[in-house]
């Protein structure tokens, strides 16, 4: 077959270009004309918006009547130049051009985001049986617990001894160092605080009991609590929590170990022995830190322990023991009850410290506040 007749030649796009076409009155003028596509902008884009931003203040009129085609990036190129200098004009676009500016202006615009509605109230009646579930939980698991206690004699072979001297050195003998510290800086700030008012009035020699007295009553079982809460109930939960992720609890109860008779029995039983030492302690570095001040200030040390064997009763000096007991017991609840109720992932063990520390020490003061009304109606 003889070859097909060429047909008529295609009329060649003409590439954008960009031409400054000097001034109209005071404008100043920039053309475009041929195909502004995505190759064109690309080529044209940072030439396109120098000459744009040239003259700031004086108004630009860009001539698009040139222009034979164009896509989202050429129109994205028209508007970034029409946007570095105020009052710029875009003149002389085609239909299909002037459709692509207005769909690519529409894109541009950000749409207004709406305003976050307020988080309704919590009702008070939520509120109050979310606190009430939280305190039958807390319940229910001192009930297990004393369970545990009362079914220990059946179970004698799941409670180490040497676990129980681990924690005991854990939570008491390394935490000596700390309490004594803390103790002399409390003796030594009551002592210089409460020194400086009743100076004024005689009554220097009068600080020895007031410190005394705080430090015996108050100061030294919930310090020492606190101490407790912060080394030994967050280790509680730890150790426990991890256990619990690496589902070691649960192969504890599979094999038939009661775990609150393995794990947690241990360590209530040392918080309950070392918490009235660590309270002791507690109390006589206080008196140690208060003597210092007081002799400092020109008061013998002979006329400081004739105040305080002359003012303390046997009650004050007990009464501050048992709240230890009660702290230490609830400290070392509250901690193996987080570990034990921690969930899974990599967090849950840092979540089940937090609320260690926080649910003992909170718990701590209200078991203060409860005994300061129980002693008072007492009459100790």
């Amino acid at each position: 077959m003889p070859p097909a007749a060429p047909g008529p030649a295609m009329p060649a796009t003409v590439p954008a270009s960009m031409l400054a076409s000097g001034q109209r009155g005071e404008a100043r003028v920039l053309s475009l004309r041929g195909r502004l596509d995505v190759a064109a902008a690309g080529r044209l884009w940072t030439r396109a918006l120098q000459a744009a931003a040239a003259q700031p203040g004086r108004k630009l009129v860009i001539d698009i009547a040139g222009l034979e085609g164009c896509d989202t990036a050429g129109a994205a190129m028209l508007l970034a130049m029409a946007e570095a200098q105020q009052g710029t004009v875009l003149e002389g676009a085609r239909p299909q051009i002037a459709a692509v500016l207005a769909r690519a202006r529409e894109a541009l615009v950000e749409p207004p985001r709406p305003a976050p509605e307020p988080a309704p109230p919590v009702p008070w009646r939520v509120v109050i049986g979310n606190g009430l579930a939280v305190a039958g939980d807390g319940f229910a698991w001192l009930g297990e617990a004393l369970v545990a206690v009362l079914r220990l004699p059946a179970r004698s072979r799941q409670f180490r001894i040497g676990d129980l001297l681990h924690t005991a050195d854990q939570a008491g003998v390394r935490a000596v160092p700390l309490v004594l510290l803390l103790g002399v800086l409390i003796g030594l700030i009551l002592a210089f605080q409460s020194l400086v008012p009743m100076r004024r009035f005689g009554a220097d020699l009068y600080v020895a009991n007031l410190v005394a007295i705080s430090l015996l009553r108050e100061l030294g079982p919930l310090l020492a609590a606190v101490v407790l809460a912060g080394r030994s109930g967050s280790a509680f939960a730890a150790e426990i929590g991890t256990m619990k992720v690496n589902q070691e609890v649960d192969a504890l109860i599979t094999m038939g170990i009661d775990p609150m008779t393995m794990l947690v029995l241990p360590r209530m039983a040392a918080a309950l022995l070392v918490m009235p030492a660590l309270t002791v302690l507690m109390e006589v570095a206080g008196l140690a830190g208060m003597s210092v001040v007081l002799v400092g200030a020109g008061i013998p040390l002979v006329a400081i322990g004739n105040q305080i064997i002359y003012w303390l009763r046997p009650h004050d000096f007990f009464g501050g023991l048992a709240k230890s007991v009660v702290f230490g017991a609830v400290v070392a609840a509250i901690g193996c009850r987080a570990g034990l109720s921690a969930g899974n992932g990599p967090r849950a063990v840092g979540q089940a410290a937090t609320e260690a520390v926080v649910g003992g020490i909170v718990a701590t003061i209200l078991l203060d506040g409860v005994f300061a009304v129980l002693f008072f109606r007492l009459g100790l």
